[in-house]
């Protein structure tokens, strides 16, 4: 699903038109862009986590010529999946066909 489809579903969803949708979605991204860039940690309880982590620096190989190389320090976001968002994924599709 790409932004354009989300966007879509969001409007059908709220019975909004897909610009407001697409408005309230940009805001969203933009809210917790901003508070990652400043350390903070996004909940949304029953969906997941935002957060920032630390990677340290590390020493890695080149693929290609298999020397050693020095891999920053760097900083980078993760996303860690709610109860509520691994229950769904993982309950069973609902059956199709006669009821």
């Amino acid at each position: 699903m790409n932004k354009e489809v989300l966007v879509k579903e969001i409007a059908e969803k709220a019975g909004q038109s897909q610009k407001d949708a697409k408005t309230f979605l940009d805001a969203a991204i933009d809210v917790i862009t901003d508070a990652l860039k400043k350390g903070d940690k996004v909940t949304l309880v029953g969906f997941g986590t935002f957060q920032v982590k630390e990677r340290a620096a590390r020493e890695g190989r080149n693929p290609r010529t298999g020397k050693p190389l020095k891999i920053p320090a760097k900083k980078a976001p993760v996303f860690a999946a709610g109860k509520g968002l691994k229950d769904a994924v993982a309950a069973p599709p609902p059956k199709k066909g006669k009821k």
